[in-house]
């Protein structure tokens, strides 16, 4: 990488558990030194995460004046300025059929709770303290309901928190929307389950053509399998070195662990900076 000859990135962008946040969940403090510059020199940032808009919001609050862009709720959702790019809507009856569906696997004995992702609000029927710990590390805006199946707001996700492992339990069982649905392993414990054209990466893709940036401006981070479409819409690619061996295997370049800053560390090398 010569970096005698910075690139000509105009978009960063960057998934955040596991890859932009350190061990202990937070954001590094170099980002925001880094986001000042990245303002002054007209790249946009934009985090691209499962966690609603109102959280990733309220995370970049005190340094976002309306530049920054967010890609929510894997990608279903993209908004800048205050303003919606676009949104990639779930079927109402989909979102019932998977609050029923998670009812049904908690009266087989699974330990799990489903989020009814709305544009306005997260909604969640379960409201015991271990399920309402993780509900509100990613989604700040929710509201407890008595039937989740009969939320009145625009459906954009429906995520399930499986206490176990996902991959084996709740994934398994959704496997019948999975033809006509993205069901996405999101994490060890969450499953999220998005219209079929939903992903981060078709995300990317119309905030690059909503920005006018191209795909060889772009840099993109991630970790885990909903960043590997992600990857495909970047020539700047990277798998953080602690990242699943697929999306090690789909990234062009790899970089430093998200417990050793690497986003921060990899964008600064690329752009130049000291």
């Amino acid at each position: 990488m010569n970096t005698h000859h910075p690139a000509d990135i105009r978009l960063v962008v960057t998934d955040m558990d596991g890859t932009l946040l350190d061990a202990e969940g937070r954001i590094p403090d170099s980002l925001w030194p880094l986001l000042a510059e990245l303002d002054r020199r007209g790249i946009v940032f934009c985090p691209a995460s499962g966690r609603q808009y109102a959280t990733l919001a309220d995370q970049f609050a005190a340094v976002d004046d309306g530049g920054m862009a967010y890609i929510a709720e894997n990608g279903t959702y993209v908004v800048r300025g205050g303003v919606e790019l676009s949104s990639d809507p779930l079927a109402k009856e989909t979102a019932s059929w998977l609050v029923k569906a998670v009812r049904q696997l908690t009266e087989q004995g699974v330990d799990a709770g489903v989020v009814v992702c709305g544009k306005r609000s997260a909604y969640v029927e379960r409201s015991d303290e271990a399920f309402m710990t993780e509900v509100r590390k990613y989604y700040h805006r929710h509201e407890i309901v008595e039937d989740a199946t009969a939320v009145d707001d625009e459906v954009i996700k429906v995520a399930l928190f499986d206490f176990g492992r996902a991959e084996e339990t709740t994934a398994p069982a959704l496997s019948v929307l999975a033809e006509s649905h993205q069901v996405v392993v999101s994490s060890e414990h969450w499953v999220d389950v998005m219209s079929p054209s939903a992903n981060k990466g078709e995300a990317v893709r119309r905030l690059q053509r909503a920005l006018g940036i191209t795909a060889a401006q772009t840099m993109v981070f991630g970790d885990y399998l909903n960043d590997l479409e992600m990857l495909d819409a970047a020539d700047w690619s990277y798998a953080m070195a602690n990242a699943h061996p697929e999306v090690r295997r789909r990234a062009r370049h790899q970089a430093p662990p998200h417990t050793e800053n690497g986003v921060v560390r990899t964008v600064k090398e690329v752009l130049g900076l000291e």
